[in-house]
C-alpha cells in the first residue's frame, strides 16, 4: 500500500507511529478508562509531551525554508512560513504552559483567577462563563480544519486561480492520504469515552500537520528557483 502511495520512509514512520499511538489509546480507553486517564494520557506524560516534537520540527523547517527562499519568493510567501513557525511555537508553548511546570514557576494572580487550571496559558482561560479553549481552540478550530482539509484541496484541484493563489503565498495543500488519515483520527477520537481524548487528538493532529507541511500536494513551491518579488 505504501509503495502505491509513493510515500517516503519519514511519511511511513509518522503514519505508523501516529496510528499506533491513537489505536492503542482507543483500545486502552475501552478496556480500562481509569488507566487511560491516569497513565496513558496523564498530564505531562509521554502523549502530551510528544506533541512538542512535530510542532518544533515544523517551526524549524519553516524557518529554514524562509531563509533559503527569502531571495527567490515574494513577501507573502515568506510571511506564510513565518506565521507557520510562530503558530507552531505558540501551540508548543501553550502545551507546556510556557515551561511553567518544567521550571516549577508559580502562576501570577491573574492566571490563578482567570485560568481554569490556574496555569500560565491562554487556551484554559475563562472569560465570564466562556472557556477560550472551547470557543477558539475547539469550535473555530474545527471549522478551520474542516475548510482546510475538505474544501481547500478540492478548490485547489478544480480552480486554477485558487491553485495560483495558494502556491503564490505558500499554503501547503493536503494530499488525499493525509486527509483520510485526519478523518480516521477524528473518528477514532470519538470512540474514546473520556474527556482526555483531546490529548490524543492533539498528539495525532500535530503529527499529521507535520506530514502535510513537509509533504504537501504542492511540494514544488518549497523548491529554490527564481521568482518575482512583489
Amino acid at each position: 500500500m505504501f509503495k502505491i502511495l509513493h510515500l517516503t520512509v519519514i511519511e511511513i514512520l509518522v503514519l505508523v507511529f501516529t496510528g499506533t499511538l491513537v489505536g492503542s489509546a482507543v483500545v486502552i480507553a475501552l478496556i480500562d478508562v481509569d488507566w487511560f486517564e491516569n497513565v496513558y494520557a496523564v498530564e505531562d506524560g509521554f502523549v502530551e509531551n510528544w506533541t512538542l516534537v512535530p510542532l518544533l520540527i515544523a517551526a524549524l523547517y519553516a524557518i529554514v525554508r524562509a531563509i533559503k527562499l527569502k531571495n527567490t519568493k515574494n513577501r507573502s510567501f515568506i510571511a506564510t512560513l513565518a506565521l507557520i513557525a510562530i503558530f507552531s511555537v505558540f501551540i508548543a508553548g501553550e502545551e507546556i504552559s510556557w515551561g511553567q511546570r518544567i521550571f516549577n514557576v508559580e502562576s501570577s494572580e491573574f492566571f490563578q483567577k482567570h485560568n481554569a487550571q490556574g496555569e500560565t496559558n491562554l487556551h484554559n482561560m475563562v472569560v465570564g462563563s466562556t472557556k477560550i479553549n472551547k470557543l477558539i481552540f475547539s469550535q473555530l478550530m474545527v471549522v478551520s480544519i474542516g475548510f482546510y482539509l475538505l474544501i481547500l484541496p478540492f478548490l485547489y484541484r478544480k480552480k486554477e486561480k485558487v491553485k495560483q493563489f495558494c502556491d503564490h503565498i505558500g499554503i501547503p495543500i493536503a494530499r488525499n492520504y493525509q486527509i483520510i488519515a485526519c478523518l480516521l483520527l477524528f473518528i477514532s477520537i470519538s470512540l474514546i469515552p473520556s474527556g482526555k481524548n483531546a490529548e490524543i487528538l492533539e498528539a495525532g493532529i500535530t503529527g499529521l500537520f507535520l506530514l502535510i507541511f513537509l509533504f504537501p500536494l504542492n511540494k514544488h513551491i518549497y523548491e529554490v528557483y527564481p521568482a518575482i518579488r512583489l
